[in-house]
């Protein structure tokens, strides 16, 4: 009986001590079995363990959140088609649906980089000089740090705009290779006429080019000698005498007169006074305003700067050709200053006939006249 109520005595020592054990890791306000006053389980540690690992119910777990949407970072290399990096190209990033927008330039190894930048639907855009423009489009999951594939780039397609344009030169050498297509009834030589009217300046060479063209004309020489020969029937200039030398004398003096011409008043003179020597043909307008236009052509001329000015060259050029003429005709026939001046009026007159029937009636009778209008 006694062993049994010792038994007993440690069995409810033992129970005692089990029960103060329990109430000292509870809630003070909780009973033997473990419960809160008003019936609810005490507090565990594994629910607030749980709640920060699912970030609800404490600031700790928002704080990671924002770390991780801060350390979003999209990355990748920009190459050429030949496998080689692209440094210095263009790239800016932006999203769809969004006002953000960031560029940056890849670096000596090709690379670029943007860091804290939002999650979403993203679009590259990279460019650089030389090559097509590449698009790229993904989706970065916050916290990602985003790999892009190298990006290469295609060589762009290069426009070369090369103007070709000719020299004042060149287009006025073109221009009198045209004209000296021209000739009166295909047969005299019409080669100081312009029907462009703006034609280019003649530099001197081309002065005289086309002097020298005039002069050794086959026309040219058959019109001096056809002037020789009715010099020598009505016997001028006595002292020739008739036959072949009196005929050859004429003839040398006319070719010379028509030689002197031709040079002095459309090559040299020209040349310094820097006039130009043609008639530029007009075609339009009343016949009272072509008629003064063509009589007033001895008179005027336009010069290389393409101004309208006083025909000096012709002038002169008229006097000159006088002057000259009485080195070689015989003593007896030499002309006094009174009438190589008077001569002189003569040939300028004979400038403005010729003048108008440039204006008026040689286009229709001209070969490869071309009017420009």
């Amino acid at each position: 009986m006694r062993t049994v109520i010792t038994k007993l005595t440690v069995g409810i020592a033992l129970l005692v001590f089990a029960t103060w054990s329990n109430s000292q890791s509870t809630t003070p306000t909780g009973n033997l079995f473990g419960e809160t006053p008003f019936g609810k389980p005490a507090f565990s540690t594994d629910s607030a363990v749980q709640g920060a690992f699912s970030g609800q119910g404490d600031t700790g777990g928002s704080a990671a959140n924002q770390r991780s949407q801060t350390s979003t970072l999209i990355s990748g290399t920009i190459l050429d088609q030949g496998g080689g990096v692209s440094v210095g190209a263009k790239v800016r990033l932006t999203y769809k649906g969004q006002t953000f927008s960031q560029q940056v330039v890849s670096g000596n190894n090709g690379q670029f980089s943007f860091a804290r930048v939002p999650s979403g639907n993203f679009q590259l855009t990279v460019s650089a000089p030389g090559f097509t423009t590449h698009v790229f489009s993904g989706n970065v999951r916050p916290g990602q740090a985003y790999l892009v594939p190298p990006i290469i780039l295609g060589v762009g397609t290069v426009q070369t705009n090369v103007q070709v344009k000719a020299s004042t030169a060149d287009v006025a050498q073109a221009q009198i290779e045209e004209q000296q297509k021209q000739r009166i009834l295909a047969v005299i030589p019409n080669f100081y006429v312009s029907y462009i009217p703006n034609a280019a300046p003649l530099n001197a060479s081309q002065k005289f080019q086309l002097a020298w063209k005039t002069a050794v004309d086959p026309v040219t020489f058959l019109g001096a000698g056809v002037y020789a020969g009715f010099e020598q029937a009505g016997d001028r200039y006595p002292e020739y005498g008739q036959g072949f030398e009196g005929y050859a004398k004429r003839y040398a003096a006319g070719y010379a007169d028509a030689a002197a011409g031709i040079f002095i008043g459309n090559a040299i003179l020209p040349s310094l006074l820097k006039q130009d020597p043609r008639y530029f043909y007009r075609g339009t307008g009343g016949t009272r305003s072509r008629l003064l236009y063509a009589l007033a052509s001895s008179v005027i001329c336009k010069g290389d700067n393409q101004r309208w000015q006083p025909n000096y060259s012709f002038m002169l050029g008229s006097v000159a050709v006088g002057g000259i003429s009485n080195l070689y005709v015989p003593a007896s026939d030499r002309n006094s200053a009174a009438v190589i001046f008077q001569n002189a009026l003569i040939r300028i007159g004979q400038g403005s006939l010729g003048g108008v029937l440039q204006e008026f009636v040689l286009p229709h009778l001209t070969s490869h006249a071309r009017k420009h209008r």
